[in-house]
């Protein structure tokens, strides 16, 4: 049977489709007698697309006893090949490998992005011994050694800094969009990258027990627990094989003429039924692909349909993920707004730091030319220290100001509200003195808050889930409309959340663009990734990338799925009435086989007409 099965599936879809065009070809030249052959060219269909169905069915039956559409597919073909009725046995495989091949077409396996979340885990760490540094493999680290980061490197196991100063860049665990700085007693995760100064640390948990493999699992398991719809026209098929049988066996027996009977089994076939699920999903795929979403699973908008609630990540979602300037407020000093920003800037110009480039292109673009600092040091962790226009500046934390001898309280006291805003602060002192501060912020999309509310309009329910820290996410929150939000989440936290929900009855659909949210992306019932700016692995675990991440978007997607499924259930209702009309007609004699396989080919078209409409589908407002 291994051996049938990979026969079956050489080829591929190349395969399928030259059949498909072939037994096409020698129907047209069947029912219109172009060609003078000895034998009926729809043998070429009934060979071609008719012998795989029964060989799936047979593989089916003996291995599994599974009653699939395909059984009565096969045995309607045999019974019309029995009473020469060639065309009829020929013109309905081609319809059933029809709605397989769309089937296989739609259902597209998703690419699994686990190996890229393998690359990022280090491969080497520099651990620190009594004759010096040495650099090992990172799987060989042991809990309790010493090891060395360098600016640029990844952490290669989780640990906690024992010297050093530096930023750490934690976008890969957390999704937050800034560097965090860190200082001697506070922890860092493996896979984070080290942005300036370097340090020595602790490993405090090495090898399977580390975060970035942590993370490598939580896809794994999130993946595992997805399950796959199930075809409808194989789900019906056992009753649909029973009550054919029955029919045609009654039909027989009364009337005591077989072509009845074969006409039965003909017209029961599932062919309208087989191609009433595929034929709307790739018409809805269609549309979603105009729209700028690149549908990765097949039965991902099925699933859509079903949501109830949209939890959305913060950071390069509904926000671009980048710092800028909210506000430049001078405290006391007596220069203006403009006098202290271009201060700042010319301090901050040779910077690497992210929040150092964000203030210096702020000021640009005001049209301004950012004067040149005659010195320059980097402080990691701190700040920068420059002299400016002959004046010193100083720019960074408050326990770089302490260092320096100024007093930073009237500053604080000033920048809570910024604070209570979730903005990032950057303190500022000219010549030994306060000057002021700048306060930076993620900047939330343009279009974000419209589309909240046409999400809740569309009858979901928006949720925000980030690893920023509370003030961010509730003025985030807040500002967009927003009435439920979890701040500081792990992967894990995210997860666990999904979880709950969905035991809860409330199916979720996470939109996310972090490597951090590919495990909720994969244990959401549906996920949405944002393909631009996204990581790979966070596309590669989603279901759904918006490719031009243009989130507008996602309401007219999930009404789109909705209108999908009104549209699989019309033509499930009509293929099963055409079904029972044409078995009526065909108990009373009315159709033959032939008749009855044409009634078979215009209830598939009518299908795949009513299916081609959501094509252009968009709920008009």
């Amino acid at each position: 049977m291994e051996a049938l099965e990979r026969f079956l599936a050489w080829g591929g879809v190349k395969k399928d489709v030259t059949c498909l065009v072939l037994s096409g070809l020698s129907l047209i030249a069947s029912m219109l007698h172009l060609l003078p052959l000895p034998f009926d060219p729809a043998w070429v269909a009934i060979i071609l697309c008719g012998v795989p169905i029964i060989l799936e069915a047979v593989i089916g039956l003996v291995t599994a006893f599974d009653i699939k559409a395909d059984v009565l597919v096969s045995m309607a073909l045999i019974a019309s090949v029995i009473i020469r009725e060639d065309f009829a046995a020929g013109e309905v495989a081609f319809i059933m490998q029809l709605g397989a091949l769309l089937e296989d077409l739609t259902v597209a396996r998703a690419r699994a992005g686990i190996e890229k979340l393998v690359h990022l885990t280090p491969r080497t760490a520099r651990r620190l011994t009594p004759q010096g540094e040495e650099t090992i493999p990172a799987e060989t680290v042991q809990v309790g050694d010493l090891l060395r980061v360098l600016p640029g490197e990844t952490v290669p196991v989780d640990g906690v800094i024992r010297s050093g100063q530096t930023s750490i860049n934690q976008a890969v665990m957390t999704g937050e969009s800034l560097p965090v700085d860190k200082g001697v007693g506070d922890s860092v995760s493996s896979g984070t990258v080290n942005q300036f100064g370097s340090f020595d640390m602790e490993a405090t948990r090495v090898g399977e027990d580390s975060s970035i493999q942590r993370m490598i699992r939580l896809v794994q398991s999130a993946d595992a627990g997805k399950a796959k719809i199930v075809g409808l026209a194989d789900r019906w098929a056992t009753w649909v094989v029973v009550i054919a049988l029955s029919a045609a066996a009654i039909t027989w027996l009364v009337t005591d003429q077989i072509i009845r009977a074969v006409t039965i089994l003909v017209v029961f076939c599932p062919c309208a039924l087989v191609l009433a699920t595929p034929t709307a999903i790739m018409a809805a795929i269609g549309n979603a692909t105009k729209h700028g979403f690149l549908v990765r699973e097949g039965d991902a908008l099925e699933r859509l349909a079903s949501v109830q609630q949209v939890t959305f990540d913060k950071t390069g979602t509904l926000t671009f993920g980048t710092p800028r300037v909210a506000a430049v407020c001078p405290v006391g000093s007596g220069l203006t707004e403009t006098a202290l920003y271009a201060l700042a800037a010319g301090a901050e110009l040779r910077s690497e730091h992210p929040l150092g480039k964000a203030v210096v292109q702020g000021f640009r673009e005001k049209g301004s030319t950012v004067p040149e600092p005659e010195q320059f040091s980097m402080l990691p962790g701190r700040g920068v220290e420059a002299t400016v226009n002959g004046q010193t500046v100083i720019a960074g934390n408050p326990e770089l100001l302490a260092e320096r001898g100024v007093d930073s309280q009237a500053l604080q006291t000033q920048a809570e509200g910024y604070l209570d805003q979730g903005c990032t602060l950057i303190y500022i002192a000219v010549d030994g003195h306060p000057a002021g501060f700048l306060a930076l912020s993620d900047t939330v999309r343009p279009d974000a808050a419209d589309t909240i509310r046409q999400v809740r309009a569309a009858g979901v329910t928006p949720v925000l889930l980030t690893g920023d820290h509370e003030n961010a996410a509730w003025h985030i929150a807040r500002q967009l409309g927003i009435d439920a939000f979890q701040a500081g989440c792990l992967p894990e936290d995210k997860l666990a959340w999904i979880d709950r929900s969905q035991q809860a009855g409330r199916m979720v659909c996470m939109v996310g663009d972090g490597i951090n949210d590919a495990p909720a992306l994969k244990r959401a019932h549906v996920g949405i990734a944002m393909g631009g700016v996204g990581s790979d692995i966070a596309v590669d675990a989603a279901d759904i990338a918006l490719v031009n991440d243009d989130i507008r978007e996602l309401p007219h997607l999930l009404r789109l799925a909705r209108r999908m499924m009104i549209t699989i259930k019309c033509n499930l209702t009509f293929s099963m009435t055409l079904n029972f009309v044409a078995i009526v007609l065909a108990i009373t004699g009315i159709l033959n086989p032939v008749v009855g396989a044409l009634v078979h080919n215009a209830g598939s078209v009518l299908v795949i007409v009513n299916s081609a409409f959501l094509l252009t589908w968009r709920k008009r407002t």
